[in-house]
């Protein structure tokens, strides 16, 4: 009798990061890290009228501060990518003068790790639209965790509420389907021919 039972084969996560990642990694950081600088000089006015409107609901702008670890993880796909993405950007945005000084880095990390641990649970292998929606979340409610220990300790439950739903909402949009499109739109470039992003989105993969 021939053994009908049939095999499974475990697919590894493949953590080797090449040259050529890191490099790119590094540059998207630094390119993230430009639209943050900008960003910090026009998020107060920009987000002001929500805040009078509903206090909390600020937030609903902040993925702009999410993009870059999301879009480093979705490029990569390599563990740590995210992080390391999302640092790059905050220590440079730091080294340019953002106001918070040392918590811009320390917001990287958190927010960094929140959209890591997304890619973490799908072991690196799942990198459609509702897995970058997902990371998106996780850095924005890795934010707003972090945002109401450290710059809004003591708000009430309503405050606190309604910054965490506007800041999923935020990372799931601006950070995760902005970082989805963006992705789209540099692999039609062919800027990512030597990543499996860049071969996906063009049909290759």
């Amino acid at each position: 009798m021939h053994n009908t039972t049939p095999t499974t084969t475990k697919r590894s996560i493949n953590a080797r990061w090449r040259v050529v990642d890191i490099v790119v990694a590094s540059v998207l950081g630094v390119a993230g890290a430009l639209i943050f600088f900008a960003w910090n000089q026009l998020y107060a006015p920009a987000t002001a009228p929500l805040e009078a409107a509903l206090p909390g609901s600020q937030a609903l702008l902040y993925g702009v501060w999410l993009f870059a670890g999301v879009l480093g993880g979705l490029v990569i796909r390599k563990p740590g990518a995210a992080l390391f993405t999302e640092l790059v950007a905050a220590v440079v945005s730091a080294l340019m003068g953002a106001q918070w000084g040392f918590l811009t880095i320390e917001s990287g990390i958190v927010q960094g790790l929140g959209a890591e641990l997304v890619f973490l649970a799908f072991l690196y292998a799942n990198w459609r639209l509702v897995t970058a929606l997902l990371a998106g979340a996780g850095a924005g409610l890795a934010m707003a965790i972090n945002d109401l220990v450290l710059s809004y300790a003591g708000s009430g439950a309503a405050f606190a509420l309604i910054y965490t739903v506007s800041a999923l909402i935020s990372g799931a949009v601006i950070a995760g389907l902005g970082s989805w499109f963006i992705v789209r739109g540099l692999a039609r470039t062919g800027a990512l021919n030597r990543f499996a992003s860049g071969r996906a989105h063009s049909g290759a993969v």
